[in-house]
């Protein structure tokens, strides 16, 4: 049996992934004491099912992954036959090597957590780098979020179309978006400063008089993304559109995305995107069903990579 539960941190995307599986969404009673600890009960019985626990790492990170880790716990103490966390965004995926001296890998750290309080397999989507699938000694169902965000871009019929890298490491995926769409292909080379601030150096690549679509996995405070549109209009592009599976859109993000000289901002529901973040210019997919097929196929032992283009 198939039985789907949900943290506090994308309930509306969970809802609509049960509503895809026709199911409904698992009793239970998640609330916090005084002090803000997770107080968590199944209330409905559990043992020998296959269970799905629905829980993106979402601003407050922290606070999600503990909620998640709660919940696999309660759920393996209360008898499930297997335990699949889902997580569309996985928190601290950005941390995945020694980049520094004494610096932890804090992508590994999650997967250990995970994996130690009882998950059986983990089920997430577009992660910041592909290795970290190798940090996991359960399986990994590594989804794109690329069928439903091409689907969109093929409705704009957009002129003379390139497709734009905001780094060299987002190369693969680009040129998989290049491909699909049979557009050009150009990258942007910046140098890093400091976390969370970049400076666009040079673009590689002939932009000129083409509308531009800069595709990468997250937006988190936009910086990269806006320096990307300045400098690709001053290379020649006539419009800059944006597409991100993952809107982590923290700290001056809307601010900047608003004043940006980018035309749209594509993104997917794999994060809760609150009402005041909600501006004109952001169009938001939904992964539901796509996470709803990944989920029956899992539960079915069918294979997962038809889901992939």
């Amino acid at each position: 049996m198939l039985k789907v539960f949900a943290g506090s941190s994308n309930l509306e995307l969970a809802e609509e992934i049960c509503q895809h599986l026709g199911v409904p969404l698992g009793a239970q009673a998640l609330k916090r004491f005084s002090d803000g600890e997770v107080a968590y009960q199944v209330q409905e019985n559990v043992r020998g099912t296959d269970v799905f626990v629905v829980q993106p790492s979402c601003p407050p990170v922290n606070e999600s992954i503990m909620e998640m880790l709660i919940m696999i716990d309660a759920f393996k103490r209360a008898s499930a036959r297997r335990i699949t966390a889902v997580m569309p965004y996985y928190g601290y995926a950005r941390q995945d090597r020694k980049d520094k001296p004494r610096v932890p890998i804090s992508a590994k750290v999650v997967g250990d957590l995970l994996t130690a309080v009882g998950a059986s397999r983990l089920l997430t989507m577009d992660l910041h780098a592909g290795q970290i699938q190798g940090f996991f000694n359960i399986p990994v169902d590594h989804l794109f979020a690329a069928p439903v965000i091409l689907g969109h871009l093929t409705k704009l019929n957009l002129n003379n179309l390139a497709i734009v890298s905001p780094d060299p490491g987002g190369v693969e995926r680009a040129r998989f978006y290049a491909r699909r769409l049979k557009s050009n292909l150009a990258i942007i080379d910046k140098r890093r400063l400091e976390a969370n601030e970049a400076e666009v150096m040079n673009i590689i690549g002939d932009v000129r008089g083409q509308e531009v679509v800069v595709v990468d996995d997250m937006i988190d405070t936009a910086g990269t993304l806006v320096k990307a549109a300045v400098a690709l209009l001053d290379q020649g592009a006539t419009k800059v559109f944006a597409a991100a599976t993952h809107p982590v859109l923290s700290g001056p993000a809307i601010q900047r995305l608003r004043e940006s000289p980018v035309e749209r901002i594509i993104v997917t529901n794999s994060i809760e995107i609150a009402e005041g973040k909600r501006i004109d210019k952001l169009t938001v997919l939904s992964v539901a069903e796509l996470l709803g097929k990944a989920i029956r196929s899992i539960h079915e032992e069918t294979s997962v990579s038809k889901l992939f283009i």
